[in-house]
């Protein structure tokens, strides 16, 4: 099974440059969208009606802002909009759904502003989401998204630079900590623990093209999935936004 996730910023945007092929292409199982930036009446029919694919997505109510998305070929057996954080709910950061044999959770955390402005409802949706993974994390687990945090500096092209700066500050890095702590898996450093693999580039000073990126969208594995995952990988020659797609393969 092929699980792929993606910042899209804005799907509509990303359906201008070749999402739908890339989609039917991919021949994922299962694709997280993150930043969707559209209600549903916003999807043309194409987007909504994929051959073979449930359509699951959670919007903000405000327009044109956040919201998340799963296209998934095997129709699940409940699924859920909601962490319990009422503005995190209200910008649509969340879709988790109940497999027989395990739960998906798609989610789209908050940045925190460039002057940190939103570092305390960014750390307070950490809270909140953590809370919830140590109820189910004895069960099988894949938590994907942007977690808009790079946790390590081999994750980020410039890591003295950016020490204080957001998504690289110490108290956002102990997020992903406390995440590894409660038994979750980086799978993407399951196999591979080099430098230079990015997820996100700024679109100024030619970044992505320098790769002065970051690494900031992830697939974490619960303790009892991390058996099953035989792969992960980043693919950086997508272009559909300012991130490109992640993913794993996990055994059936």
């Amino acid at each position: 099974m092929k699980i792929i996730s993606c910042n899209v910023n804005g799907i509509r945007a990303a359906y201008r440059r070749g999402f739908l092929k890339w989609l039917k292409d991919s021949e994922a199982d299962i694709i997280c969208l993150q930043e969707v930036k559209a209600q549903r009446e916003q999807f043309s029919d194409d987007l909504l009606k994929i051959p073979g694919y449930n359509f699951h997505l959670n919007s903000a109510i405000k327009k044109g802002y956040s919201g998340t998305a799963v296209y998934t070929k095997k129709k699940p057996e409940e699924a859920e909009y909601k962490l319990g954080l009422k503005r995190f709910d209200q910008e649509g950061r969340i879709i988790k759904l109940e497999y027989s044999n395990f739960t998906l959770i798609n989610v789209y955390l908050p940045h925190g502003g460039r002057q940190k402005e939103n570092l305390d409802y960014k750390l307070e949706s950490y809270k909140q989401i953590l809370n919830y993974l140590k109820k189910i994390k004895n069960q099988n687990v894949i938590f994907v998204g942007d977690f808009n945090i790079a946790h390590q500096e081999i994750d980020l092209a410039r890591p003295k630079q950016n020490q204080k700066n957001i998504m690289f500050t110490p108290e956002e890095r102990q997020q992903i900590d406390k995440l590894i702590n409660l038994g979750f898996m980086d799978t993407f450093r399951k196999f591979n623990k080099e430098t230079g693999h990015y997820t996100w580039w700024p679109y100024a000073y030619n970044a992505r093209e320098r790769n002065l990126g970051w690494r900031i969208d992830y697939v974490f594995a619960s303790e009892k999935m991390v058996s099953k995952v035989k792969d992960a990988f980043i693919l950086n020659k997508i272009h559909m936004s300012d991130h490109c797609p992640i993913g794993i393969e996990i055994k059936q």
